[in-house]
């Protein structure tokens, strides 16, 4: 499971799970894997009031536990999951700002989230994954990997350029990266988001520390900030009503989990589907260790798959690099404080590019699996979430509420088993149409 057989920086050549670049590079491509989870993995927490270092930590332990029960054969990071937001925020009242005072009841529904989560994942594992696959096939599952990046996309955009300067900033960020991406070869264009994002904040410093243009980059929370420190860790408290509202979630990790497995499938050429089940489970337990010391839910990171994607680095052992570095990132003030001090629209330039390439990732899946948009079923299933996801068309049951990804999620799934169960019948004349 620690075994990669090494590899040099062949230029162009992809790099499979169960190799790995030369120690210093797969490390250089950890740190780069932390950058790409760290701005949602933050942001998320944030949003619902959670501890920022608590969900750091639990990324990294999470995929690290996600590693050992998938014996080291899927390459995935996991971070805080999106698909939680609504759903807590719902359960626990919180208002926005501060700690969440109801913190104890949400972490006990992702706690059962989890554990339901890990049940599935032990079903698959059993039974094999047929009647997912049957649930959720590739129109499905590139549908909500594409709703993912879309519906992600409004946080930079709407949330991280609050003046004109700061989307002229994002404007270049993501011109830098590009032109790294194509106009650069070998370990630097592998390390396209670490080395854009450093060109990118040193353009932001010369242009706000040096020519007055924005607000200047600050470096005095560093400076205060302890090396080491423990977070506060919060027990679950199990409360029937809380739970009723976030364990459902469970499914919508399944799709979102099984979509990424389809991407890295795709992009790896390796089948991952006899690992799906314990994707789930490590998944499951993943978020149960989260909620049992006042983590997010965490999920496998479509940010990731899109570093993956960019730099065709698919080694595992970089993920373990990244998880260890997260883990030291949960117990430092210090070097949260030295990814704070990104600004915030070059971190806003980098999501825009990340997911985009999610919503990429998720029209791959299509194409890899010549999904056929001819047929009315598949462009109904497909056409009708991505609006739903990216419009955030939330659905509401009393306290409950389905926000964009999830009633996207769900309306897939749904359309396809409702649609697909037309098609299947036979046509005019007693002849079946074609499948």
């Amino acid at each position: 499971m620690l075994h990669w057989t090494r590899r040099e920086g062949t230029e162009g050549a992809p790099i499979a799970p169960d190799e790995r670049l030369p120690w210093p590079q797969t490390m250089a491509m950890g740190v780069q894997h932390v950058v790409a989870m760290f701005g949602a993995t933050v942001l998320a927490p944030r949003l619902m009031g959670f501890d920022a270092n608590i969900a750091i930590l639990m990324s990294g332990l999470g995929t690290l536990v996600f590693f050992v029960l998938t014996r080291g054969k899927v390459p995935s990071y996991l971070g805080s999951s999106f698909a939680f937001i609504a759903v807590v925020l719902a359960a626990t009242g919180y208002a926005g700002s501060g700690p969440n005072p109801n913190l104890a009841a949400a972490l006990g529904g992702i706690v059962a989230c989890g554990a339901i989560y890990a049940v599935i994942g032990l079903v698959v594992m059993g039974v094999g994954t047929r009647w997912i696959e049957r649930l959720m096939p590739p129109v499905v599952t590139g549908t909500v990997v594409a709703v993912i990046g879309l519906n992600l996309a409004a946080i930079p955009v709407k949330n991280m350029a609050p003046t004109a300067f700061d989307a002229w900033m994002q404007a270049l960020t993501f011109l830098v990266l590009a032109l790294v991406a194509v106009w650069t070869r070998g370990m630097v264009q592998r390390l396209l988001i670490l080395v854009g994002l450093l060109l990118a904040t040193l353009a932001y410093a010369v242009l706000t520390n040096g020519l007055g243009l924005g607000t200047p980059v600050s470096l005095d929370a560093l400076a205060a900030a302890p090396w080491f420190g423990m977070p506060d860790f919060t027990a679950p408290v199990f409360s029937p009503a809380a739970i009723l509202l976030i364990a459902p979630v469970a499914l919508v990790l399944v799709a979102e989990n099984l979509g990424h497995l389809k991407a890295v499938s795709a992009m790896t050429g390796r089948d991952m589907d006899p690992h799906m089940g314990r994707a789930f489970l490590g998944d499951g337990l993943a978020t149960m260790v989260a909620g049992s010391s006042g983590g997010t839910g965490v999920t496998t990171y479509a940010e990731n798959i899109g570093v993956m994607a960019a730099t065709r680095v698919y080694s595992t052992a970089i993920f373990v690099v990244a998880a260890l570095v997260a883990v030291v990132l949960g117990f430092s003030p210090k070097f949260g404080a030295l990814i704070q001090a990104i600004p915030l629209a070059v971190m806003g330039g980098v999501s825009i590019v990340v997911f985009g390439l999610i919503t990429v990732a998720g029209a791959k899946i299509w194409v890899d699996n010549r999904v056929d948009f001819s047929r009315p079923e598949n462009l109904m299933t497909a056409a009708i979430p991505l609006v739903l996801g990216t419009g955030e068309f939330t659905l509401r049951f009393g306290d409950f509420a389905l926000g964009g990804i999830g009633t996207a999620t769900f309306g897939a799934i749904l359309l396809h088993a409702l649609l697909r169960g037309r098609a299947d019948r036979p046509a005019h004349g007693g002849v079946r149409e074609m499948p």
